[in-house]
């Protein structure tokens, strides 16, 4: 998969066109100016092809990388060349120097699956210990899971929490130049 560096980005920021991939929570707390909003919990066999099928060069962006590069996956197989994932993320980004918006701060999704994670399996131990021991699968289950998408790099709680209410809060700032209101 071909990456973009900030200051490669800065070159060829009028070049490219941003599409970044977090969801409207963390979007509206910091984007690069002009980014347009796709949400990857929101990437359908549909909205793939639309967007692979468009002759610009998207920089595909997240926070950090990981989730750019997950589209960049899910645009590969749909056959499309036209893109680049920004290394590092937005994060990068703003180290590097580059302009950015901000907007309402947001409890980004890694941190939300750590708490999600941790307030599972500490319940799972209390309830385990004080009411019945076959509560203690569920901290099993969730280690299991914390294992697994260690290994294969994909979280379906992150998924899950993508989609609740407070991560797709109103985009507020619809209508300008830099969100993508496709709702």
């Amino acid at each position: 998969m071909k990456t973009i560096t900030p200051s490669q980005l800065k070159q060829r920021l009028a070049d490219v066109a941003l599409l970044d991939v977090r969801t409207p929570a963390e979007f509206e707390e910091i984007h690069i100016p002009g980014s347009r909003l796709l949400p990857l919990h929101e990437w359908d066999e549909t909205k793939v092809k639309d967007v692979a099928a468009q002759s610009k060069e998207w920089v595909l962006v997240c926070r950090s990388g990981n989730r750019a590069s997950q589209a960049g996956q899910k645009l590969a197989v749909a056959g499309a060349d036209n893109f680049l994932v920004l290394e590092g993320g937005v994060t990068a980004w703003e180290a590097a120097g580059g302009e950015v918006n901000r907007g309402q701060k947001s409890i980004s999704i890694e941190r939300q699956v750590r708490m999600a994670a941790g307030a599972l399996v500490l319940s799972g131990v209390l309830l385990g210990y004080f009411f019945n021991p076959w509560f203690l699968l569920l901290s099993g289950f969730v280690g299991g899971g914390l294992i697994f998408a260690g290994v294969t790099d994909w979280c379906g709680m992150g998924l899950l929490l993508a989609r609740m209410p407070w991560n797709n809060r109103s985009r507020s700032c619809c209508g300008g130049p830099d969100t993508s209101c496709a709702r």
